[in-house]
């Protein structure tokens, strides 16, 4: 196969405030609550049209940054936590809008929640997503409650001790299977991924000798911060507050998983004469270097070095070329609205799998509908 040419990569670092190009959407979010109307559309118009331009004017770029160190690292830790407060801000206050004003029609405060819905998965999940990768309980804990407010705390579980581990075989859910079109992937993996999630942790406490029902389990956590979330929206609009708190929730559990649908689509990993999988490489993850998409999703595209190195910090995470890993066409936000629509995404992408197959694995030369 094809390796890496390191002429066109730059070391150089990206700052931290281009990190934070994602709190664009806070303003954006406060226009649409004082006018409402089509500015509602300001949110997905700069998320999917503006960065996708952005991406085709700027380009792709190679980065393997250098590590660095000291009080310079601190700030792409606040570009996260700041992100906490404003999550929580945004879902609460377009609520408040909604049931203590009286400019919105109904329609209006519907579309306005899953705008919202779209801001909660595609940055906060993608912080969660950080967070939960960290070694302290603090930043673990603000990722439970980014996933708490999207009603999804078990992802915590699922992500780093079952999609880390089985990534690319038949044990992992969010796998998504070659052929397989988004809507039947994501029916199948919001039952699978509760389920392999609950049982990691109740053999987790099983090796203890502790029943499930110990305080050791995070699943206390993750149905604590949801009840606590979807409370607070009962008390602002009543359990009308409760259904556009749900609205939310699952345009961001929806966002979530069109991403992981996304990041693996008809990749899998082969099985040794040994009987364990061979380890992850970059290979087994689609990677994307588009620059724009890259920022706004803190280097979430660069999913190739992420799943080789899962402990790296998005800050370092470094570009693959199409000698080491699989490269999608276009960057994420104009990928997630491919995958909405199976032909097209099938005639897109199932040629790419198949010349993934030939590039990385050419001893193969049957491959089953299973794999």
């Amino acid at each position: 196969m094809n390796k890496t040419t390191t002429e066109n990569f730059t070391s150089e670092i990206t700052p931290a405030f281009q990190f934070g190009l994602p709190y664009i959407f806070a303003p954006l979010m406060i226009i649409s609550w004082i006018f409402g109307g089509w500015t509602i559309l300001l949110v997905p118009i700069f998320g999917y049209v503006v960065i996708t331009f952005f991406d085709a004017l700027i380009g792709k770029k190679l980065i393997k940054p250098t590590e660095s160190s000291g009080g310079s690292e601190d700030r792409y830790k606040y570009v996260l936590y700041g992100w906490v407060p404003v999550q929580f801000f945004l879902i609460f206050g377009s609520l408040f809008t909604i049931f203590m004003f009286d400019h919105l029609s109904g329609t209006e405060a519907f579309f306005l929640m899953i705008v919202q819905g779209i801001i909660s998965g595609a940055v906060g999940i993608v912080f969660a997503h950080e967070l939960m990768h960290q070694k302290t309980r603090f930043e673990r804990f603000l990722s439970d409650l980014l996933m708490g407010m999207s009603l999804y705390g078990h992802f915590r579980t699922e992500h780093v001790l079952v999609h880390h581990r089985h990534v690319g075989t038949r044990k992992d859910a969010v796998t998504a299977r070659y052929g397989e079109n988004f809507y039947k992937f994501f029916i199948r993996v919001i039952p699978e991924c509760f389920l392999s999630s609950w049982n990691t942790e109740k053999e987790l406490l099983q090796k203890k000798n502790l029943p499930f029902w110990d305080f050791q389990n995070p699943f206390f956590i993750y149905l604590g911060l949801m009840l606590f979330f979807l409370l607070l929206a009962i008390v602002i609009g009543g359990i009308l507050g409760a259904v556009c708190f749900f609205i939310q929730a699952l345009i961001a559990v929806l966002h979530l998983e069109v991403v992981n649908y996304i990041e693996h689509y008809g990749l899998v990993r082969q099985k040794l004469d040994t009987g364990k999988f061979e380890p992850t490489r970059p290979h087994h993850s689609w990677n994307a270097n588009d620059h724009a998409s890259n920022l706004l999703l803190i280097n979430l595209q660069k999913h190739s070095d992420h799943h080789a190195r899962p402990n790296k910090k998005y800050q370092h995470l470094q570009s693959y070329d199409a000698g080491d890993a699989p490269q999608l066409p276009f960057g994420y936000p104009l990928m997630v609205l491919m995958s909405l629509i199976p032909q097209f995404w099938m005639k897109v992408m199932n040629p790419k799998v198949l010349e993934w197959r030939k590039r990385f694995y050419p001893e193969i030369q049957e491959w089953s509908s299973s794999q």
